[in-house]
């Protein structure tokens, strides 16, 4: 809701991201898969924890940041298009971490700020009121790679050089034709490890088809050719959760279904703790 304030969209993006958790594999009767607007108690502790957040913590939140550098060097007012959903939104989500006492929080590299604020503010809580949240630790895959976009800028809807992963196979293939590549030519030897094609035919291709591709890049491939060993292997893949996907899309109230029972698990989870918290900062009986 920072940046999205039409309905239509908002219901579309929501089913759109747990419709991608679905058809990509995560099977909810494995793990605790929840719409956040469904568990109120994230937002009641977020309350409490925006009441012992310094700003100043907020200040130095990265999001934030970004927008007021953008601001300041295009001669804008600082805060000019930063709502209170944006500024806080660190605090949003250490409540959703710290709720459900969480140890571990895997994360990109790009996150861990997210995981140090939560901690920051579990610590500042537990030497007010006593110990009560765990404080977690985030961890990074190492081996997993920022993946590049279409520019080979990190792919972000922010930048618009996203491949979107259930565009059918001649859309797919379209952007895949976008990505830009430099103006070596096609029978001279490329730098695999530098290529935003190559890096990201890594993320979908077998081992062995990885180590083939990375043979040609360094003997010579034009650019056409290696892109469409691109769409190959990314068609392959994706050809079956694309179905998954768009089954699950038509169908808002299977949805909706596993959801729910995510949340009804979710809120099972929080409602002690948050008992304890609000015992803890002295409610009103």
């Amino acid at each position: 809701m920072t940046f999205i304030q039409n309905k239509g969209e908002f219901n579309r993006l929501t089913y759109g991201i747990a419709a991608t958790w679905l058809a990509m594999g995560l099977d909810p009767e494995q793990v605790v898969f929840y719409r956040q607007s469904d568990v109120p108690e994230i937002f009641e502790l977020h309350w409490i924890l925006s009441c012992l957040t310094p700003k100043g913590l907020m200040n130095r939140a990265h999001a934030y940041k970004a927008i007021v550098d953008q601001n300041e060097q295009t001669g804008m007012e600082r805060d000019n298009g930063v709502n209170m959903g944006l500024f806080t939104y660190p605090i949003l989500m250490a409540a959703d971490i710290l709720l459900f006492q969480s140890d571990q929080v895997p994360v990109g590299k790009d996150q861990i700020q997210h995981v140090e604020i939560a901690r920051d503010i579990a610590e500042e809580f537990n030497r007010s009121f006593g110990n009560t949240f765990r404080l977690p630790t985030f961890v990074v895959d190492e081996t997993t790679a920022v993946v590049p976009g279409l520019d080979g800028r990190k792919m972000s809807k922010s930048y618009n050089n996203t491949i979107p992963l259930f565009a059918p196979p001649e859309e797919l293939e379209k952007r895949i034709k976008k990505i830009k590549t430099d103006s070596t030519p096609p029978n001279e030897p490329k730098d695999p490890n530098t290529s935003s094609v190559f890096l990201l035919y890594k993320e979908f291709a077998k081992p062995e088809e990885t180590e083939r591709l990375h043979g040609r890049f360094q003997t010579g491939i034009s650019w056409g050719e290696a892109k469409q060993e691109l769409f190959k292997v990314m068609n392959r893949y994706l050809e079956e959760p694309r179905a998954k996907y768009h089954a699950l899309m038509a169908d808002p109230d299977r949805i909706d279904r596993i959801l729910a029972e995510g949340a009804r698990k979710a809120r099972t989870m929080a409602q002690p703790l948050l008992e304890q918290v609000k015992t803890k900062i002295g409610r009103f009986r």
